[in-house]
């Protein structure tokens, strides 16, 4: 996946699109279960929108990213520390944060189980959680038919959430639970299928700019896709065949939490 170098190219809009969601915010507190005021980890932070969010409830958090550009576009606040560095060689001491937390960074990391046992390494009790995507847990989803590459690399990209927990079971060496977590209608944050009611998303440039599966994909087939999209939108054809999605307030898409650890 994106390397920090192309997040330097495709980053530069990210504040725009890829806001924190008040909903996984809350879910993330929920399964953390830890207190006002705790240390938390942000591996893979990005511009940091998770980061500010749980800043602003009152957690301290350290925001771990490699690429300047997407750390220049960051939100300064309080109670946020930004360290450059790699998931997989932590610029942390062992047991020096309460948790440590991956929003959809896992996929980037040049290699996940290191950075995996990294986590652990510096999360008291093993407290980590990921925020992660499997498709093998959905039937093909409607994006495919116009943008087919885009579902056959994400095979490539995201393992299957039974071996990422395995990873993380053998990292900590305790029990690991995985939980779905359905995308509301009205996402804020606009990773890759945060349109599945949606489809006029996808015919913003800026907006696919944003989602890593659209950046590092061939453009010319991008392209082809996006006008075969805003042609069944135009005619109706879309509608006749999804429009049934546009009465759902949420959807299970994929994505999942990986838990593990235990509490102070």
């Amino acid at each position: 996946m994106p390397n920090s170098s192309l997040y330097d190219e495709i980053g530069q809009s990210y504040t725009a699109h890829r806001q924190a969601d008040s909903r996984l915010t809350n879910a993330v507190l929920s399964l953390l279960q830890l207190p006002t005021g705790a240390s938390i980890a942000d591996i893979g932070a990005g511009t940091g929108n998770y980061s500010l969010a749980l800043a602003q409830k009152g957690y301290q958090l350290t925001a771990i990213e490699p690429s300047a550009v997407m750390q220049q576009q960051a939100k300064q606040h309080c109670n946020i520390a930004w360290i450059s560095g790699l998931a997989e060689q932590l610029p942390l001491n062992s047991n020096s944060v309460q948790a440590s937390i991956g929003i959809l960074s896992m996929h980037h990391f040049k290699g996940a189980k290191q950075a995996l046992d990294e986590m652990a390494r510096i999360s008291k009790n093993n407290r980590v959680l990921l925020f992660t995507f499997d498709p093998r847990q959905i039937e093909r989803p409607w994006l495919a038919d116009y943008f087919p590459f885009l579902w056959g690399d994400t095979f490539k990209y995201f393992p299957p959430i039974e071996e990422v927990a395995d990873w993380l079971a053998r990292a900590t060496g305790g029990q690991v639970t995985t939980m779905p977590f359905e995308l509301p209608h009205d996402l804020k944050d606009f990773f890759a299928a945060a349109g599945w009611r949606r489809p006029e998303l996808y015919l913003n440039a800026t907006v696919r700019s944003c989602m890593s599966g659209f950046a590092i994909a061939d453009q010319h087939r991008v392209a082809q896709g996006v006008k075969a999209l805003r042609n069944d939108l135009e005619t109706g054809a879309w509608d006749d065949k999804y429009g049934w999605l546009r009465g759902k307030h949420k959807a299970d898409i994929g994505y999942r939490f990986v838990l593990s650890g235990t509490v102070d």
